[in-house]
């Protein structure tokens, strides 16, 4: 098993399995944009019990990629959001949870162990649950909650050929909206939604692999063979999050993320060793004018530390119109880019096989 894994890490992108994995990643990508307006279809007629509005506090129990709807939310929404929200990515809930806390537990497989024991816990808990997960057959998680009783959300993710949950994200995010939108939580107008898809569309013909000047292939020039560091402001950190984990899994490439202006208050220093950085580090930056006017002004400064540390800079500028649009582009480009340096890479951006083996020995 071990030796298998090696191989399929260090060789070259030039197997049948592999380019066949690549071609279902490069068609998620070209659907994402569909997934969203498939997914606010799915999700129209979604009701929840009326005492479903009666919480103080929202968690979405789920790991990996089935958490980063979620994170996505955290953020976006962040002064939108009326009650504390929160990711529990974990075996155990807190001890805060109970009647007044809407439990979203959320498996794109249905069979994450973590999320399957969280559900128990927040079942005992006497949580509010909610069940948001991919339809399939014997999806344990769907299958619990249908025999339990609780509301269940189950999308047939055709959008996403794939099946990773990483990139099926145009389903789990819209999904997770409506549930909130109808537990009152947010309020929520698919007019925009549809915007911002259709900014997302246009967008996606700019980033194929046809147009090899394209913005995210140069990313991934500007990244290639680095450890990467993403750094936003406060209101694109689910975005971050997301794209640390696509790199990870899409590009087999090290990478992690800071938020302003969090980071102004220690990570500067972090800069100076191992003396390595310089030539080891990109620091991967996204702007807007969204940012308020303070942290726009501490990008500037951040940036030029990093430059004085002799350590690369690139990045991009967001131009959607709100925070949404700008969210949903950050999304298409950050998933294009870790395909691009997953290609570059010569590796397969849909078998993750240490992450397998992982899971393997711990049973």
């Amino acid at each position: 098993m071990l030796k298998a894994i090696i191989n399929l890490v260090i060789n070259p992108l030039n197997n049948t399995m592999a380019n066949q994995n690549s071609n279902l990643v490069l068609d998620s990508l070209k659907t994402l944009p569909d997934q969203i307006i498939d997914g606010l279809k799915q999700s129209a007629n979604f009701k929840l019990p009326k005492n479903y509005r009666q919480i103080k506090n929202v968690v979405v129990g789920g790991m990996g990629g089935s958490n980063l709807s979620g994170r996505l939310v955290s953020s976006i929404f962040a002064h939108d959001l009326k009650i504390p929200f929160l990711i529990n990515a974990d075996y155990e809930v807190d001890n805060f949870v109970g009647r007044d806390t809407l439990f979203i537990a959320s498996s794109y497989s249905g069979s994450t162990e973590e999320t399957l024991h969280a559900y128990e816990q927040a079942k005992k808990a006497k949580a509010k649950i909610v069940v948001l997960t991919k339809a399939e057959a014997n999806n344990q998680l769907a299958n619990r909650a249908q025999k339990d009783g609780y509301p269940l959300l189950a999308f047939s993710a055709e959008a996403n050929p794939s099946g990773q949950p990483r990139l099926g994200l145009g389903y789990a995010f819209i999904c997770l909206l409506a549930i909130l939108k109808e537990a009152g939580v947010l309020k929520l107008n698919n007019k925009s939604i549809l915007q911002a898809t259709k900014k997302m569309q246009s967008a996606n013909h700019k980033l194929i692999p046809e147009k090899s000047n394209n913005l995210a292939h140069k990313l991934s020039d500007q990244t290639f063979d680095k450890n990467i560091i993403i750094i936003t402001g406060p209101f694109l950190a689910g975005n971050a999050h997301v794209l640390r984990n696509q790199f990870n899994e899409n590009s087999k490439n090290l990478a992690s993320y800071l938020t302003l202006p969090e980071l102004n208050h220690y990570a500067l220093e972090g800069l100076v060793h191992p003396a390595s950085n310089k030539n080891d580090v990109v620091c991967l930056f996204f702007e807007s004018a969204l940012y308020s006017p303070r942290v726009i002004k501490r990008l500037e400064l951040t940036k030029k530390v990093v430059a004085k540390n002799k350590i690369k800079v690139c990045g991009a500028k967001l131009l959607g119109k709100n925070k949404l649009e700008q969210a949903l582009e950050m999304l298409q480009l950050g998933a294009w880019l870790t395909y691009y340096l997953g290609t570059a890479n010569h590796v397969d951006p849909i078998a993750i096989p240490w992450v397998d083996w992982f899971k393997k020995e711990l049973k």
